[in-house]
């Protein structure tokens, strides 16, 4: 069967035990279902004073029901709980919990706290003390806490303080923003039976949060007085297309097809990407030919064809449809680096030429994804110039956490590129933070 995956599996975060045990966690970057978890945050960013051009919202490829933060710029959400939800004031509940953490020093506290407690403080090992702090340990994040016994249990007791006092804060953002804060409780429900031991019998000073029947007690209370919200049609329709693609890409082909009947838009782009997955392209071809005439500026219903074109090899096509995306969303990172790999797909000299430029603007705008990393690297070795191809590797295996392969690949960079310069010195970066315990 024919295979395919979630465009932009990009970015691993290592959790290491020790120097012999990293456990890694990949993020699912897509350009649309970014997009559509921006509309659902912004008015609960705006309620929590936050930015939403500087706050975003990442999803984490797991199936499990969890979401965390680990500092004061993105909001991590499982994949499983995405799926799981039913509603976007379900989904806007769980950003704003992790919006209040962010909004009431929460991050700050923590990092301290885990210092206290000598815990590491790699990037990897800070996904993972705020996984824990989120509960569901179990869920695949590799931990490595140092702090055992009471220690330990002061920073549990930190952390379910924090939790109380965000579940709080979450309950204002929501009904500023005019969102129904008995969501909240739902999604508190959905928790219930998931931990291996049932709340009757769990010590509540061993946890990293207050139990859920004592959060669902204060929320309805407070639910009970707060005014009620109907749902936001314009928000109900951005959580449908971001569920309606992770699923179609994330769950089988088989299960997607027989639920994927009506009319709707969502449902013809699940069917497309269903039929692409099964090998059956041309079927798909006609489905998002049918979305982009009926939605001809919507720059992602032209990316997602891109897509379906450049992994059907049809890359003259595939990069049409890119740059119609591009021309539609100029400064859209993702959809960039799709426009260069397409361009790098047809191999010509102008082509790649071109792509290079392309790929080196999306670099500019996020330098977090290993895949614009990759192809940038491919794009400056056909062009000639080695010495930055390799520093593109050694990027590209310091964002993955790989620090040794990623020094091995700087000092190559290093011999490679003119002394002094801007490149050279970010190999120096990589060489440096290499040698950091």
């Amino acid at each position: 069967m024919f295979k395919t995956y979630l465009k932009a599996i990009s970015l691993s975060i290592f959790c290491a035990l020790n120097a012999s045990a990293a456990h890694s966690v990949s993020l699912l970057r897509d350009p649309d279902i970014e997009y559509g978890l921006q509309q659902l945050a912004e008015p609960i960013l705006r309620a929590a004073n936050l930015n939403s051009d500087n706050v975003k919202v990442w999803i984490i490829n797991d199936m499990g029901l969890n979401a965390f933060v680990i500092d004061h710029t993105h909001i991590f959400l499982h994949a499983g709980l995405v799926l799981q939800l039913k509603s976007a004031a379900q989904l806007q509940s769980v950003i704003a919990h992790e919006a209040a953490h962010i909004s009431n020093g929460h991050i700050s506290r923590r990092l301290a706290n885990a210092k206290r407690a000598k815990l590491a403080t790699s990037f990897g090992v800070l996904v993972a003390a705020a996984a824990v702090a989120a509960g569901h340990t179990d869920a695949g994040l590799g931990l490595a806490l140092g702090a055992t016994g009471s220690v330990n249990r002061v920073l549990l007791a930190h952390t379910r303080i924090e939790e109380s006092a965000a579940d709080q804060s979450a309950l204002r953002f929501m009904n500023a923003a005019k969102v129904d804060p008995a969501a909240m409780v739902e999604v508190f429900k959905l928790f219930i039976g998931q931990s291996n031991l049932s709340e009757d019998y769990q010590d509540p000073y061993t946890r990293s949060h207050p139990l859920n029947r004592d959060r669902i007690r204060t929320i309805n209370a407070y639910a009970a007085t707060a005014p009620s919200h109907r749902p936001d049609v314009k928000q109900a329709y951005w959580f449908s297309r971001i569920q309606g693609k992770l699923s179609g890409f994330l769950r089988a082909p088989q299960w997607t097809l027989p639920r994927a009947t009506g009319s709707s838009d969502v449902d013809l782009m699940r069917r497309a990407i269903a039929e692409h997955r099964s090998g059956r392209s041309s079927t798909a071809k006609k489905n998002m030919a049918q979305l982009v005439e009926a939605h001809p500026n919507d720059a992602f219903y032209r990316e997602l064809q891109g897509q379906i074109l450049l992994e059907s090899r049809a890359f003259s096509a595939a990069t049409k449809a890119y740059a119609s995306a591009a021309q539609l969303a100029p400064n859209n990172a993702l959809i960039l680096g799709g426009y260069g790999r397409s361009l790098l797909a047809q191999n010509t000299k102008s082509s790649n030429a071109q792509a290079l430029k392309i790929l080196q603007k999306a670099r500019n705008r996020d330098s977090r994804d290993a895949r614009i990393l990759r192809d940038i690297g491919t794009a400056f070795a056909r062009s000639g110039q080695q010495g930055q191809a390799v520093l593109a590797i050694a990027e590209r295996y310091a964002l993955q956490g790989n620090m040794q392969n990623a020094a091995i690949q700087a000092k190559r960079a290093e011999d490679l590129l003119p002394r002094g310069s801007a490149a050279w010195q970010r190999a120096q970066d990589i060489l440096d933070a290499a040698k950091t315990p």
